[in-house]
């Protein structure tokens, strides 16, 4: 949609991108605040919000997060995008009611949910409520059970649908730092012992923009998979840009939003950062379709891209082979300084996720 107001360039965006995330400089706050100023951190594999963190929080002690997880103040929910992510638990009872109509419509378009078609779920789902209540279960666990309780229908696309179309919170000890489990899940209201109360939608617009913005109408709805957002947008004071395409661009009326020249430093993300996935048009940090990790085993957060200048420069893996070994693959020639520095945050992140094991840093020679 073309627009009128100030043109800002694709750096302008990515600097402001930076800035609110977290990622120009490292911010002095609680977990619980940047996670809220964040609308959470996406992580459907656990260790990614750690590293996430690392790279936004000066001092980061990843015993905060566990502990906030294991006492409850912080869960791992699907959410935005219908995947799991890492919120306080205010923001999850908040959040969910306006996210169940994306779970709901995916789920409808799954394996599972075509068998359930038609199907009145109301007294499978009851039985589900009390057997998770009992304690976490597994997916598969739960659809067992269901399944040998009502025989007539499909136990494992009821383990699905209760995941989908219930508000769930997968527990710990999954999430845990250095520690795992299995992806039980429970309701919200035995876990956080309240039920969901939704927040406006105008309220989750502004919240996305004050962690994402300057971003179009259509950036927010690939953000959380909500349609119909410009009804919202167009009533809310806000704002108005134009993108380099002419593409309407909105923000909160006193938003700042960086000098495009101010510097920005290297930064190591993990794979599904919100950096990166919080937008229809990634261009910005100069991605264009999503970047896709090659696939990982156990509590994950230990590869993603590494940002140079502000845009994705190189991807990077931490294996534990033979000794740890962290590895950066640049997409294109490094320049002196820009090696320098990321050889210095690659030492560092190593440090931080082997905690302290002395680790070798490979910068590979692109292509």
């Amino acid at each position: 949609m073309a627009a009128d107001g100030p043109v800002l360039g694709r750096r302008a965006l990515g600097r402001a991108t930076l800035d609110r995330q977290g990622l120009l400089d490292r911010t002095h706050t609680s977990v619980p605040d940047l996670l809220e100023r964040l609308v959470g951190l996406q992580g459907q594999v656990p260790g990614v919000p750690y590293t996430a963190l690392w790279s936004r929080l000066a001092d980061f002690d990843p015993a905060t997060l566990s502990a906030a997880m294991a006492d409850r103040s912080v869960v791992r929910a699907p959410l935005m995008r219908t995947t799991l992510h890492t919120v306080t638990a205010r923001d999850a009872l908040a959040l969910q009611p306006l996210m169940a109509p994306v779970l709901a419509r995916t789920f409808a378009s799954t394996a599972w949910g075509k068998r359930l078609r038609g199907v009145d779920l109301g007294e499978a789902f009851t039985v589900a409520r009390e057997l998770v209540a009992e304690r976490p279960r597994t997916r598969a666990e739960l659809g067992g059970l269901l399944g040998a309780r009502f025989p007539d229908l499909d136990g494992t696309s009821l383990g699905w649908a209760f995941g989908y179309l219930e508000p769930v919170v997968q527990a710990t000890p999954r999430g845990l730092w250095r520690r795992s489990g299995p992806p039980a899940f429970t309701t919200m209201a035995a876990w956080l012992g309240a039920p969901p109360s939704a927040m406006a939608v105008s309220e989750l617009v502004r919240r996305y923009l004050a962690g994402f913005g300057p971003a179009s109408v259509r950036d927010a709805q690939a953000w959380c998979g909500l349609t119909r957002l410009r009804e919202v947008t167009d009533t809310i004071d806000l704002r108005r840009y134009r993108a380099e395409d002419g593409t309407e661009l909105l923000d909160l009326p006193d938003a700042a939003v960086p000098d495009p020249d101010v510097p920005a430093p290297v930064r190591f993300l993990p794979e599904y950062d919100n950096a990166l996935l919080g937008y229809a048009d990634r261009s910005r940090m100069g991605v264009g379709p999503l970047v896709v990790s090659p696939p990982t085993h156990g509590p994950g957060g230990a590869l993603g891209t590494v940002l140079v200048d502000g845009v994705v420069a190189a991807t990077w893996m931490l294996r534990h082979d033979d000794g740890a070994r962290l590895t950066v693959t640049p997409s294109g020639p490094l320049g002196t300084g820009a090696r320098d520095a990321v050889d210095a945050e690659a030492a560092a992140v190593a440090r931080f996720l082997t905690t302290g094991e002395e680790a070798t840093v490979v910068v590979d020679d692109p292509v």
